[in-house]
């Protein structure tokens, strides 16, 4: 949208940031790519409608593959035909949001979801 040429990233210069800061991203056939292994389908809808959301505020549109219990996002820069800070920020977000557990932070007033198996949600990492 703002016609500001993009700067790609090599291979290696890719592997290198995910390897530093997104250690559950890697690297294939030109995408970053992570999978998010869930408890089942209304986990897996909850996860997409969070990467949906989060990629259309970033206006950067991710591949999703979608099965009863994980969610596989892609994500690379069609306009700069490669991986730019763009994929490495929306990865971050996603990451962030989608791996989020109130239970472990402190001074929470959240508990986060129960680990009776009936309620299980996301199998975090």
């Amino acid at each position: 949208m703002s016609g500001i040429s993009e700067k790609t990233y090599s291979e290696d210069e890719v592997t290198q940031k995910l390897s530093a800061d997104l250690e559950h991203w890697y690297y294939e056939n030109g995408w970053i790519r992570r999978k998010y292994k869930t408890s089942g389908w209304k986990a897996t809808l909850m996860v997409v409608n969070t990467v949906g959301h989060l990629a259309e505020v970033a206006w950067h549109h991710p591949d999703l593959s979608v099965s009863y219990a994980f969610v596989i996002v892609k994500l690379t820069t069609h306009s700069a035909k490669g991986i730019t800070d763009k994929d490495f920020e929306l990865a971050r977000k996603i990451e962030e949001v989608v791996q989020w557990q109130p239970a472990l932070e402190e001074e929470t007033p959240f508990e986060g979801t129960p680990s009776d198996p009936r309620f299980k949600y996301m199998k975090y990492d």
